[in-house]
Order: C-alpha cells, then structure tokens, then sequence
C-alpha cells in the first residue's frame, strides 16, 4: 500500500461518494485506501457502505460510538489502523480538493522531510472557502498566535491549523498524543520536532452541508493550545483564575449589597466550586475521566474538599481582615491563590485517580500523563 488516506467525518453524508471519486480518480497508479474515521449521527456510515461496494479502491470504515478526542482523536485511531506508514489526512468536505494529493505524496516520496503541509498560506494557496471575512480574520490571527507559541517547532510552516497534510507514521509517537478537538496537525507538530515541506493549494467551498465550525470548537483550540504550551497544570490555573475572578465578583457585589463579608465569601465559594468543576471536566481532566470513578463520586470528592479547604481557607482569610486589617476582596484572592496547589495535587492524584479494579497499564498511564503534563516546561 503505498498511501492510507484517512478521512475523519462527522454527519458528511452528501459529501462521501463526490469524494471518493475524486479521490480515486487523483490515486489512479498508486495503491492506495480510504479510511473513514465516523463519529457521525446521520446516514454516513450507511454511505460510506454503500460507496465502498463499488469504489476501484479499497474504502475503509470506521465508526466510532464513542468521539474520544473529537477529529484529533479521530484520526489518531486512522493513523492505528491504516496499512501504509504514508498517511494522508484530509477532510470530508472536499474543501481539501483531492487533484492536490498527487503533489503531496510526490513531495513525501523524496524522503527529506517527515511531513508535508498542504498551507492555504504559502505561495499561491488561498482560503477562498473561509465562509466570510470574520473567520479569514479569526483563522490567520489563529496562526499568528500558534506560531509565536511555537517559534522554533514552527517556524517553517506558514498553516499549522491545516487538517490537510502528509505525515510518515513511522516519525509520530503515537502514544504522546493527547488529541483534544480539531487541530490534529498542531498536536503532531507541537510534540516534538520534523522535517517539514509545504505544497500550497486553494481551500475550496464546502461540496455540500454546512460547516462545523462553532464557539464549542473555538474554546477546544484555546484548551488544545494552552495545554501544549504550558501543560494541564497551566489549564487548571485558567479555571481556578477565571474562578477566582467570579469569586471576588460575587464577594465584592455581595458586600456592596451591605452583606456580611464572610456570607459573601461562603456564597461566592460555593457557586465557584461547582462552576470550576464542571469546567475542569471538560477541559482539563476530560482524557482522565474514562479511568477514573463516576462523574458523581468525582464531583462528591471534589466538592468535599474544596468545601473542607474552603472552611480552612474562610478563617484564615477572616483573620487577615479582622488582625491585618486587610480589604476582604485582597484576602480573598491571596488565600484562592495559596489554594490553588492544594486543589490540583488533590484532583490530579485524587479525584481523577484510575479507579479499583482499572487495568495497571490504563493506571500507569494517567500518571504518566500527569507528570508530562502538570510539570512541562513547554517549549524553550
């Protein structure tokens, strides 16, 4: 086999037999497969049976009843079972036209490079099928971001948010991928360093359907990138900020109010616990959740000691007003800040902890994870 095209979708059914032709027309005189990574709730699947039956190459599926890691994931799980260490992604949209995979690959077969980069921004590449002015705006100041976060990583690719590229799986380690969301490229390039070459080619309209792109997708491109750069810990830090920020909202309108300081703080520190538990849920320990106990033993263990900390924290704070004579919304944010190590030991080790009964290598590998991760430097 001397390419796997890897094709993650999401409810692309009108898309699927316009991209296998194309794909396969593109292909003609080398072995090639198409696997399709579904995590669709529509008839794709179907689809992508009935095309396969008739395709004049081999059409893989894959569908996946659980969307761990969304699109990264996704295709992390193609590169798994893909029959060529040449691995082509590419989405199923047709806004990656397939006549540029020829290209692609001729550039790989070269051997000097590990990944080649289709880029809407070098040379002649546009990125026409951007649906308005907002998200061209929004995209490029993406990649301006992107690469002064990774200055050296990235320094010789212009599109690294492309989901169109080549990549020889033999260069990834696979198992130090932690795929969150959409931006797959970003997760391969940023862990470590390759050779990289760009091919430059125009982002098309959408061939049929509309697009996926939401504030939702928007937030896990912020989480993927925080947590590349600075680590889960540094994750846990925006929660706890953005807790602390709400907490001293309250704290300061609460007293405003002429409520006593210490009812202020108790409310303010009830509301913020069960706001930042549902929000590390989500976006710092989502890729611990399926190893560790139920969401409800979680937020029990978590709500239990941010309680039992916070009755230890309240009078602490309590007496730097009353003996310091310190304004109780600087109080406040001293004893959240003091706090906040305390609360990521515990969920890292605790709260997220492998349950009873996991399998050892399942075990091992949440601890791995959260030494790699709380403890990264990030790149120098």
């Amino acid at each position: 086999m001397d390419v796997s095209i890897i094709v993650p979708t999401y409810n692309e059914a009108p898309n699927v037999a316009e991209l296998v032709r194309r794909v396969s027309a593109a292909v003609q005189g080398r072995q090639a497969e198409i696997i399709f990574v579904d995590d669709s709730t529509d008839d794709t699947p179907d689809v992508v049976r009935a095309v396969a039956a008739s395709a004049s190459l081999p059409v893989r599926l894959i569908h996946r009843d659980e969307k761990v890691g969304g699109l990264g994931g996704a295709v992390v799980e193609g590169f798994r079972a893909a029959q060529s260490d040449t691995c082509l992604v590419m989405d199923g949209d047709l806004q990656h036209p397939p006549e540029k995979i020829p290209e692609l690959l001729d550039r790989a077969a070269r051997g000097d490079v590990d990944v080649v980069v289709a880029s809407r921004y070098a040379g002649g590449g546009t990125s026409t099928g951007l649906a308005d002015r907002t998200r061209v705006l929004v995209s490029k100041a993406s990649t301006a971001v992107t690469k002064a976060m990774f200055p050296v990583k990235l320094r010789d690719v212009t599109d690294p948010m492309t989901g169109f590229f080549v990549v020889d799986r033999r260069a990834i380690e696979l198992e130090t991928l932690r795929p969150r969301g959409f931006k797959i490229l970003l997760e391969i390039l940023a862990r470590k360093s390759f050779r990289i070459a760009e091919v430059d080619f125009d982002f098309a309209d959408r061939h049929a359907g509309e697009s996926k792109a939401s504030f939702l997708q928007g937030l896990h491109f912020i989480t993927q990138l925080a947590a590349l750069r600075f680590g889960k810990m540094s994750l846990f830090a925006v929660v706890g900020g953005l807790g602390a920020v709400v907490n001293l909202l309250i704290v300061w309108a609460l007293t405003s109010m002429g409520v006593n300081y210490v009812i202020a703080a108790v409310i303010g520190a009830e509301v913020t616990i069960i706001g930042n538990f549902l929000l590390i849920e989500r976006f710092v320990f989502h890729d611990m959740r399926h190893a560790a106990s139920s969401v409800w033993w979680r937020f029990a263990k978590s709500f239990g000691f941010n309680n039992a900390e916070a009755l230890i924290r309240i009078p602490i704070m309590a007496l730097m007003v009353e003996t310091w004579h310190i304004s109780s919304v600087i109080a406040t944010g001293i004893t959240l800040v003091v706090a906040f190590f305390v609360r990521f030991v515990f969920h890292s080790l605790v709260v997220y902890a492998p349950k009873k009964g996991a399998k050892p290598s399942a075990a091992r590998a949440v601890l791995e994870e959260i030494d790699e991760q709380a403890m990264q430097p990030g790149e120098i």
